[in-house]
């Protein structure tokens, strides 16, 4: 499995890097921007990512913004839904307004709240599919 984990703060990509490793090769980025452009790199190799950890509040380009890019994307590829990246949100965010957006306009799959728990990511992992119920 590939996971792209999106996050301007190093704390946040490192603990998510930390519980993703031992089931899935991590990329990172710092901003939307960078995500985007990974996103589009692995597309083009022929190794798309299976999961991305977005956060919404960025430099650059922000999050929800890098997801509808991301999907946009996937779409001009002509990705077939059931195989389009997962997108789970990570935000500290508690504001109902920008999560909506996140989940329904930038078509998130999941959104988890900062601080992240590991139980918290993994058990959405299971049950996206992503990885295998023990």
């Amino acid at each position: 499995m590939r996971v792209l984990i999106v996050d301007d703060d190093f704390y946040s990509r490192s603990f998510l890097e930390y519980i993703l490793h031992p089931y899935a090769l991590c990329d990172v980025a710092e901003n939307g921007e960078e995500a985007i452009m990974a996103f589009q790199q692995a597309l083009k190799q022929a190794k798309p990512y299976d999961l991305v950890c977005m956060d919404l509040r960025m430099p650059e380009i922000d999050g929800a913004t890098a997801m509808r890019e991301i999907r946009d994307v996937e779409k001009d590829r002509g990705v077939p839904r059931e195989q389009q990246a997962k997108i789970i949100i990570t935000s500290v965010l508690e504001d109902a307004e920008d999560t909506h957006n996140a989940m329904f306009l930038g078509d998130a799959t999941a959104f988890l709240q900062k601080p992240i728990e590991e139980k918290a990511l993994l058990a959405e992992m299971k049950r996206l599919g992503l990885i295998a119920e023990h």
